[in-house]
């Protein structure tokens, strides 16, 4: 089996494969105060839980882009007695980088692209909602063409509760209506209406650089909650980043 782990700056998200099957699928807070051990405990219980063998791991594929954990993902490796395989701009892909420099490239948005023209075709368009949003252009010749960044919806969020005294923190759902007539939905609007405006209007300039896109497809966390009110999105793949590890991984095989 192969434990594929992406590493980001808000979650650390594992999933267990049988050949191309994920049948186990677990989620972990990204704490850089924890130490090796403390993350290394913390994976062998969700197998323990999941009454799951470790020793059934045959592979550890990583796609890191805090490598302050990288030491702790090492270690976690380690326990298993398995060499891991962390992806990066230098690792045989099949995705030609067109990034300057090759090394700035997240490692997250290289699986991304990877899974994205394996599963849905190419050119396409990966939109990935994490801690930052990020835009990833893949041309029908296997390229990665670049992108956008933007900061992630929570991150927007958190920003303008930290600087404005007099508004309340709430849940981040989808309002009934853009024009709010209490504090709190006022917010939720412009939060989600200008987050979705946000995304279309990056897309809609990749797509005048790009032409047709066989699909443009939105992962992450708040994926299923945004690509609701967008004009583009066509397609949503909460797996895409663990796809990609083991397609990345399969291809060093």
């Amino acid at each position: 089996m192969l434990l594929a782990i992406d590493a980001g700056n808000t979650n650390i998200t594992l999933g267990l494969f049988r050949a191309q099957e994920l049948i186990a699928q677990w989620r972990l807070l990204t704490d850089r105060e924890r130490s090796a051990a403390e993350y290394e405990a913390d994976v062998r219980g969700l197998f323990e839980r999941a009454g799951i063998d470790c020793s059934a791991v045959e592979g550890i594929a990583i796609a890191s882009v805090v490598p302050h954990l990288d030491q702790a993902l090492r270690q976690i490796a380690a326990s298993f007695s398995v060499e891991p395989l962390f992806v990066d701009h230098t690792t045989d892909t099949g995705l030609k980088l067109l990034y300057n420099p090759p090394s700035d490239l997240g490692a997250d948005r290289i699986v991304d692209a990877v899974a994205a023209m394996n599963k849905y075709g190419a050119p396409c368009i990966v939109v990935d909602f994490g801690t930052a949003t990020t835009f990833n252009a893949i041309s029908k010749n296997g390229e990665f063409l670049g992108g956008a960044i933007s900061p992630g919806l929570f991150t927007c969020a958190d920003a303008l509760f930290a600087r404005a005294a007099k508004l309340p923190r709430v849940e981040f759902v989808r309002p009934s209506t853009a024009i709010a007539s209490s504090t709190v939905e006022a917010i939720q609007s412009g939060l989600y209406f200008g987050y979705a405006g946000l995304v279309d209007g990056v897309i809609e300039q990749m797509l005048e650089g790009m032409g047709s896109v066989s699909r443009i497809v939105a992962t992450g966390g708040l994926a299923p909650l945004i690509a609701k009110a967008s004009q583009y999105i066509d397609a949503i793949d909460e797996t895409l980043t663990l796809d990609g590890l083991r397609i990345v991984y399969e291809r060093q095989s």
